[in-house]
């Protein structure tokens, strides 16, 4: 251990951060989750992520990769481990302007990239966060506001330059690696440290964007409608149903439409959003033109001692009405947890089921709820949401990663099919074989 220590502080030429250090209150937590770490490293390089690498394997240390920091479970912080902290490397830059190739840094967050690519009149298909991390949201999924016209973050992936297990530096693409590339793509942090992706941006104009309100008593007849609709709406329509929201009445809160038409026509716009606002009673609408990069919010930091539980999973379009109207109904009752439900579709669904390791190309909607609170409350509603997905369990499938508080191996097995686990597992076992990315919803080398 102290070999491997005198090894690290010669070829780490960035931050170490140790306990007792002025820095390490606030470098040893996550922003969903408190951690008291050996080392937090923060590279300055990619010679320092392989010899932060290379430190935590010899040293037998638990590693936890951290770009934004917002992975529910808490895998940017550990106790006792090594952290490396990506956020020093976040450079965004386009490097190639006719193919709108863009090069950003794994520490980069979704705000920096919208705020660089902006002047060019370029955006690419991300979350909705400016503080959410490029890596974690992309390496698992990536359902933003142009989902259904240019599919998920992780679709728009050209390239990735990778740190391995054993300290290398590999490029993965759809011409080298082409299984590492695979991975990458849904497979989450199980395979190395993305120091640097790759992607093919698109050009964006101002976009329509805000949210229609409706009384909490239509709820039913909203939700099944705005589900009916976009079926056939266009593709530069995304959209969220929110409701049940406890901070705005709970069962009376009102349901929001969240929408984001990709295009500043307002003919166009008016006729894709107008029978969203003919559902029901509309009592709010604030949806305006707006720069593209504004859609993006910022992220909030939970005060100390709430937590937040999350869980998700995706609905075939066979089982819509069901689950809809399950949710209307729990939605009204005073036990209710916060619910969102994200439309998919669109480009998502025209990539083959086994182009990547993300596995639900098929689902119409996916289905979030989140409890807030201290733990005492946390654990009392406990329960009551176990009831609620014990009522919706037969009627959606899989889970989408990026909105997990868990990581069971129920999970792991939800996340990713049969088949998926296997392609996967094979690929862990040539990169990574003694799970050093452990960290993670993990795929294990057996």
């Amino acid at each position: 251990m102290s070999s491997a220590r005198e090894t690290l502080r010669r070829d780490f030429g960035g931050d170490i951060i140790e306990p007792g250090g002025t820095e390490y209150e606030s470098a040893s937590r996550s922003i969903l989750a408190s951690g008291s770490p050996a080392y937090v490293l923060r590279p300055n390089s990619v010679g320092d992520v392989q010899a932060g690498a290379r430190f935590a394997a010899g040293a037998g240390l638990p590693l936890s990769v951290r770009g934004g920091g917002h992975g529910f479970p808490g895998f940017g912080t550990n106790d006792g481990g090594v952290v490396i902290d990506l956020s020093a490397l976040a450079t965004v830059e386009i490097i190639d302007k006719e193919r709108h190739l863009v090069r950003i840094g794994g520490g980069a967050t979704w705000g920096q990239v919208a705020a660089t690519l902006a002047p060019h009149g370029l955006a690419i298909s991300s979350g909705d966060t400016k503080s959410v991390g490029v890596g974690g949201l992309t390496l698992t999924g990536g359902i933003g506001w142009k989902v259904r016209k240019y599919g998920l973050a992780l679709d728009n992936v050209v390239g990735a330059e990778v740190v391995t297990a054993n300290g290398e530096v590999v490029r993965a693409s759809a011409g080298e690696n082409p299984e590492l590339f695979w991975a990458l793509r849904g497979g989450g942090g199980n395979f190395g440290i993305v120091t640097a992706f790759e992607f093919a941006a698109h050009p964006t104009t101002d976009v329509f964007h805000g949210k229609i309100a409706f009384p909490a008593s239509e709820a039913a007849t909203v939700l099944q409608g705005w589900a009916d609709y976009l079926r056939t709406a266009p593709e530069e329509l995304t959209s969220i149903a929110s409701f049940a929201n406890p901070f705005a009445g709970g069962p009376e809160a009102p349901v929001e439409i969240h929408v984001a038409f990709d295009g500043h026509d307002p003919e166009l716009a008016a006729e894709a959003i107008d029978p969203i606002r003919r559902l029901g009673t509309a009592i709010d609408d604030d949806i305006a033109l707006k720069p593209c990069a504004d859609t993006l919010v910022d992220g909030a930091t939970p005060p100390p001692g709430i937590r937040l539980v999350t869980r998700s999973a995706f609905v075939d379009k066979e089982s819509v009405s069901e689950v809809l109207q399950i949710l209307a109904e729990v939605g009204a009752s005073e036990r209710s947890p916060f619910i969102a439900v994200r439309s998919v579709g669109g480009a998502v669904s025209r990539i083959p089921d086994d182009a990547t390791a993300y596995a639900h190309r098929q689902a119409e909607l996916m289905v979030v709820t989140t409890t807030a609170g201290p733990t005492p409350v946390v654990e009392a509603a406990r329960p009551a949401l176990e009831a609620i997905w014990g009522r919706l369990t037969p009627h959606v499938n899989g889970l989408y990663a990026n909105f997990l508080s868990s990581a069971t191996e129920e999970d792991v097995a939800a996340i990713y099919p049969t088949e998926t686990y296997k392609r996967l597992a094979a690929v862990k076992r040539q990169y990574d074989p003694r799970n050093l990315f452990a960290r993670n919803h993990n795929v294990r080398p057996q």
